[in-house]
């Protein structure tokens, strides 16, 4: 279910801090409250394979969303005691020590379940009895979030399948371009390349320059 164009759901989850504080966290007020963009990306598990090269890859970033006035928070559906394990495990022995964002504990799936982002299929037989199938685990979403609360970005990659982190700064520039001069940003745009207005001058006059 796609909710591009809609307020994210206000829910509270538990989170962890990078100093082992337990949290919780609202990522729909984080983006009102504080008049902010908020970047949440999903992870399947802690202590895996894939996943502590995103988490370092967004660490890496976090000055380059700090400068677009943008909240980082990841989210899995691991515990926050499991959490704080990995954020104490050096990096060089697969952990996530130096990451300073806080990551969202959703061992309830409440979140994930409400945006239906879990690896999980359900099963009936011919008697009608239910059974489940899949990992139950997050798949690689991301969502971005504008002051507002509305998402304006939304994307899931199956398990195996690393995100590049410049696409989401890219995504963020186009639509702070678009909320401060109310033009179209077109394909393959970057910050300082042209923009279009969105009426049919704009985009026959982006085209013949193009």
């Amino acid at each position: 279910m796609a909710i591009v164009g809609k307020k994210f759901p206000s829910v509270s989850i538990d989170a962890m801090s990078d100093m082992g504080d337990d949290m919780k966290i609202n990522v729909f007020e984080e983006a009102v409250n504080k008049n902010s963009k908020v970047l949440l990306f999903w992870y399947p598990k802690d202590f895996t394979f894939v996943c502590p090269t995103e988490l370092h890859a967004f660490q890496a970033a976090l000055p380059e969303f700090e400068k677009r006035n943008t909240i980082v928070i990841g989210a899995s559906c691991d515990t926050n005691e499991v959490h704080f394990a990995w954020l104490n495990t050096p990096k060089d022995n697969g952990g996530i020590e130096g990451v300073t964002y806080p990551i969202l504990a959703d061992t309830h799936r409440q979140l994930s379940g409400i945006l239906d982002i879990l690896d999980q299929e359900v099963n009936y037989d011919e008697e009608g009895n239910e059974s489940f199938s899949g990992s139950n685990v997050s798949f690689r979403a991301t969502y971005l979030i504008d002051e507002t609360g509305k998402v304006f970005h939304e994307s899931v990659n199956d398990m195996p399948l690393g995100r590049n982190v410049k696409e989401y700064l890219r995504l963020i520039d186009a639509y702070t371009h678009v909320q401060k001069h109310g033009e179209v940003c077109p394909a393959n745009w970057e910050e300082g390349k042209e923009a279009m207005n969105a009426n049919r001058d704009g985009v026959a006059e982006y085209l013949a320059a193009n």
